[in-house]
């Protein structure tokens, strides 16, 4: 791992990452139409969904340690493998009980993706250079995955728009594109992800099966003994709880400007590829808010400028207003997520870096499932634009949540200053 440098080590995550982003573009202007098409009612889509949900719930802390204790290379394998499997089920699936072991084994293959790249990334850049700003990669990656997904579905509507190919129905298309795009991802994970690991075979599984449970209270501890920590994750479950105001809330805020459901449906699918677009460009800026600001500091900033972009959405009358105000929502983001692992990646040491990840990432569910509720039934009872405000302030409401990174970045701050990289003391 540390026999590549810097710049190669963020090439290839940059490439493996994109890759790994682009099926699901692929596969955005398509999924609930197909299964439509294919006979399910919506409820019965709601509760296909619940399956993957569950399964990432209740495997994200298993495999993030069994990620650190195995090694992030294999479990990817799987992960990849795994993606792939779902991939062709879908294509072929034509009940509710099909859908439902498709979203299964999606949950299973997003469990075991969450972290385990990201953590190599971070792991090679250090042991290439431990002075290195990987921040920086990880920003750069939040633009290559928006690219990825906002391409994707601009390619997966193009594609569906040139009709069906012989007896393959317009909407199985995109599908067959995503598989052939999955398996180009693994391939593209064997030749470019390397990774020194201290066994192999099946000891090394035995004794990962054995350790993945250490590292899992390893890292839980790690968030006992440190306020900084605890902060960080616990940011997840303001966004969590108020990201329905854009992923579920904006679909039926633009159906009410508008008017007409129909039309707004489709207005929404080339929005949401703009999305993922303004998301790619907001990340772009990470270098930027970095060097002004720094890491602490900017995130706070983003949680609350993203509650009033949510604002925005909630109150502005008109399409165009509601749409703007989507798209810079996106934008920020995109900007935010990367300030938000690099200040992670800062409180962890390596061994226990995917587990922390995916305790950071599983803080979510519960907390988006919370707000699916409330800010749905709120919505019921008053008005969208009313639940989105009350969501938007639970997205704000998290930034005083980076005070103690910024604490302590400037309390480390006099330690590091005769290094010869200037690094901002929030950056540390």
């Amino acid at each position: 791992m540390s026999a590549l440098t810097v710049r190669q080590v963020r090439r290839r995550y940059l490439t493996l990452y994109g890759l790994r982003w682009l099926p699901t573009g692929l596969m955005i202007p398509v999924m609930i139409l197909l299964m439509q098409e294919r006979g399910l009612s919506l409820p019965q889509i709601g509760l296909v969904y619940t399956a993957q949900g569950l399964l990432v719930l209740a495997l994200e802390l298993p495999t993030g340690g069994f990620a650190d204790a195995l090694g992030r290379r294999p479990v990817l394998i799987v992960a990849g493998v795994l993606s792939l499997v779902s991939l062709s089920l879908f294509a072929v699936a034509e009940s509710f009980w099909m859908f439902f072991l498709v979203y299964a084994v999606q949950g299973i293959y997003r469990a075991l993706d969450s972290g385990p790249l990201e953590s190599w990334y971070v792991d090679a850049t250090l042991a290439a250079d431990p002075t290195a700003e990987y921040e920086r990669g990880l920003g750069h990656a939040g633009a290559v995955s928006g690219a990825a997904i906002g391409g994707g579905a601009l390619i997966g509507g193009g594609l569906v728009a040139l009709g069906p190919m012989g007896p393959i129905s317009a909407l199985t298309v995109p599908v067959l594109a995503a598989i052939v795009a999955q398996a180009l991802a693994l391939v593209a994970l064997l030749a470019l992800l390397v990774e020194r690991r201290p066994a192999t075979g099946f000891v090394a599984v035995r004794a990962s099966v054995a350790q993945a449970p250490r590292m899992i209270g390893e890292a839980i501890g790690l968030l006992r003994r440190s306020r900084v920590l605890l902060a960080l994750v616990s940011v997840e479950l303001f966004w969590g709880f108020g990201m329905i105001t854009f992923e579920s809330l904006l679909p039926v805020r633009l159906a009410e400007v508008i008017g007409d459901p129909e039309r707004a449906a489709a207005v929404l699918g080339p929005a949401n590829s703009a999305a993922w677009l303004a998301s790619a460009a907001g990340a772009a800026l990470t270098p930027l808010l970095l060097r002004w600001f720094g890491a602490a500091p900017s995130a706070a900033l983003l949680r609350v400028l993203q509650g009033v972009t949510v604002v925005g959405m909630g109150l502005l009358a008109g399409p165009v207003g509601v749409l703007v105000a989507y798209l810079a929502c996106y934008a920020v983001h995109g900007a935010s997520n990367p300030l938000h692992s690099g200040l992670l990646h800062r409180q962890v040491d390596g061994p226990y870096r995917t587990s922390v990840l995916s305790l950071n990432s599983m803080m979510a569910q519960p907390a988006a499932a919370l707000g699916g509720v409330v800010l749905t039934a709120l919505a019921a009872a008053t008005s969208v634009g009313t639940a989105m405000v009350v969501g938007a302030v639970v997205l704000a409401v998290a930034a005083p949540l980076y005070l103690p990174a910024w604490r302590a970045g400037r309390r480390a701050a006099p330690a590091v200053e005769p290094t010869a990289v200037p690094v901002p003391a929030a950056d540390r």
